[in-house]
């Protein structure tokens, strides 16, 4: 017979953080990244959902299209699409992020037609004028468009502010990826309590 522990690992569903450095925890312990902290959360919430952390520093979002079906390959009962930031810090088109962050929620879905979906909005210093713009709208039409629950800015309350970032100026430190965390939750948490709906009167 399988051992109580895993035999809980199976039965536990999945939430899958498909990301980039920030996921990885880039300059943190792993313990102190975002995804774990995100564990400990549903844990003391008795969700019963386990962290599947597929983040890889320097992942774009083109990047994340290319092992989508990797990770299909196992069940995803959620997914939390934290990709893109490294497409607008290099400047790549908003119209390609769109598209490859679609791809990437329609064939969750075609694999998996039940999965909860929550992007992961982003934004781009001020300094970048109309780009910004446009970067940061693209996040906003996905989830729109695909109805998909949307964070409206991962890094609120870290980005641009010194103590909550490592001297690089961009990776969180592990006070911001708890930060950070306390931003997911807020959205996450009422799509994975969330029920669905009864099926119709006379059919079972």
């Amino acid at each position: 017979m399988p051992s109580p522990a895993s035999s809980d690992a199976t039965e536990r569903k999945s939430l899958v953080v498909l990301g980039d450095s920030l996921a990885a925890g880039y300059g943190v312990d792993p313990t102190e990244a975002y995804p774990a902290v995100l564990q400990r959360l549903l844990d003391h919430a008795g969700l019963g959902y386990r962290v599947v952390n597929a983040g890889i520093s320097g992942d774009t979002s083109a990047g994340a299209l290319r092992r989508v079906d990797w990770m299909l390959r196992r069940p995803v009962d959620a997914l939390l699409l934290q990709i893109g930031g490294n497409d607008g810090l290099r400047g790549q088109s908003p119209s390609a992020l769109k598209t490859n962050l679609v791809t990437i929620i329609e064939r969750t879905r075609a694999k998996y037609p039940e999965v909860r979906i929550v992007l992961a909005g982003m934004k781009m210093p001020p300094n970048m004028g109309a780009y910004a713009n446009q970067f940061e709208r693209v996040f906003i039409e996905v989830a729109r468009e695909q109805r998909a629950a949307l964070i409206p800015f991962l890094l609120e309350g870290v980005g641009g502010v010194p103590e909550m970032n490592l001297p690089d100026g961009i990776h969180p430190t592990p006070e911001g990826h708890r930060r950070v965390a306390e931003n997911i939750w807020a959205v996450l948490q009422p799509v994975l309590k969330r029920v669905s709906p009864p099926a119709p009167i006379g059919h079972k």
